[in-house]
């Protein structure tokens, strides 16, 4: 895969996760909380509606998240589109400890809050980037 195909895998990894920000975020107006109470029951298997999003606290900690998460977006965007043509190392190394960091963090704070099965979800962003980033080489014609 020639590194133009790798960026442009990076900006639509960048893209869906700054919708999946929003969308977290917005979790935080009570209306529009249904999709992410729908995926928290899921992580919390079996489904079975036990959990949701509609404290106050829990309305704050979408909002946060969901604001980092859009920022995060921004800003892998900005390192695939400007930094990774330029200099591709750079901008690989940034994305792998970035997301590997995200990535270990959330899946063992994940587990001690007894929801491993947002495993699955976190290994599906992580393959997203890592995938492309790995082969990024130095020679933007490569």
């Amino acid at each position: 895969m020639h590194n133009h195909a790798r960026i442009r895998w990076l900006k639509i990894g960048a893209a869906v996760t700054f919708g999946f920000g929003l969308l977290i975020g917005a979790a935080a107006v009570p209306s529009l909380q249904w999709p992410v109470n729908l995926m928290v029951d899921f992580v919390f298997f079996p489904p079975d509606s036990a959990q949701s999003v509609d404290t106050g606290a829990a309305r704050l900690l979408s909002a946060i998240t969901g604001g980092l998460m859009a920022g995060l977006g921004v800003m892998l965007w900005v390192v695939a589109t400007e930094l990774c043509p330029r200099e591709p190392a750079l901008g690989r190394r940034l994305i792998l400890l970035g997301i590997g960091s995200w990535y270990i963090v959330d899946c063992a704070m994940s587990v001690a809050a007894g929801a491993p099965l947002n495993i699955l979800f976190n290994t599906g962003f992580l393959l997203i980037f890592v995938l492309p980033a790995w082969g990024l080489t130095a020679s933007t014609s490569s």
